[in-house]
């Protein structure tokens, strides 16, 4: 069932969702001994450098090295450059983690779109060895101003995909435009999914999200 939740600054959203990861992440390693946390780009990444760190301090179940950490969408480029979402976590948020930190599944971007796509999908399925599908416990989703969520924009081919976790763009409408991206089937199965969304400009598109899901 949707639940939405409403904050009035970033600073706000920030704690909770901190706070909310935290608390899941206690749950799970409390339960089943690890943790299982897909992660969006874009404005999270700010949003968890400044939240994360201090809110696991005070959450020692919560302990990072039993997490297991896989990103939902991926640009292709260098790890250092600017796009890379991989590159910005690790910067930014996972050095700022006691050591040792999560287990952290990657997209090679040297590989190309499809050997890449086929190379995480492959991560995935020897991370979570016995359903057909992964189950996340928890994933945390971006949406951007033309509800595009993960690299899954409107309209595109990949929205049909029913049978790979993992798709490939060339083409994206947002650059750049080679990305790798989990699939429906993949988000669908997850335990839990927050769809996060800052900014006014996000408001509009969220409004008709919402409303698309409880209508």
């Amino acid at each position: 069932m949707a639940a939405v939740s409403v904050f009035p600054s970033q600073r706000e959203l920030g704690a909770a969702l901190a706070r909310l990861v935290t608390e899941a992440a206690a749950e799970a390693v409390a339960s089943s001994g690890r943790f299982t946390l897909g992660l969006s780009g874009g404005s999270l990444v700010a949003l968890l450098a400044r939240e994360l760190p201090p809110a696991l301090s005070a959450a020692p179940g919560a302990d990072p090295s039993r997490w297991l950490v896989a990103f939902c969408d991926e640009r292709l480029v260098p790890p250092e450059h600017p796009e890379s979402t991989g590159g910005a976590y690790r910067s930014q948020v996972f050095s700022q983690l006691p050591s040792p930190g999560p287990q952290v599944l990657s997209v090679s971007p040297e590989l190309g779109p499809a050997a890449a796509a086929r190379d995480y999908e492959e991560q995935l399925r020897k991370a979570f060895p016995g359903p057909a599908v992964p189950q996340f416990d928890l994933l945390l989703l971006g949406l951007g101003p033309d509800g595009h969520t993960c690299s899954l924009f409107p309209g595109h081919a990949l929205l049909q995909e029913q049978h790979s976790l993992v798709g490939f763009l060339e083409d994206s409408p947002k650059p750049p435009p080679r990305r790798v991206t989990m699939t429906l089937p993949l988000l669908n199965s997850a335990r839990r999914v927050l769809l996060v969304a800052a900014g006014a400009s996000k408001a509009p598109v969220l409004k008709g999200e919402i409303l698309g899901v409880l209508g």
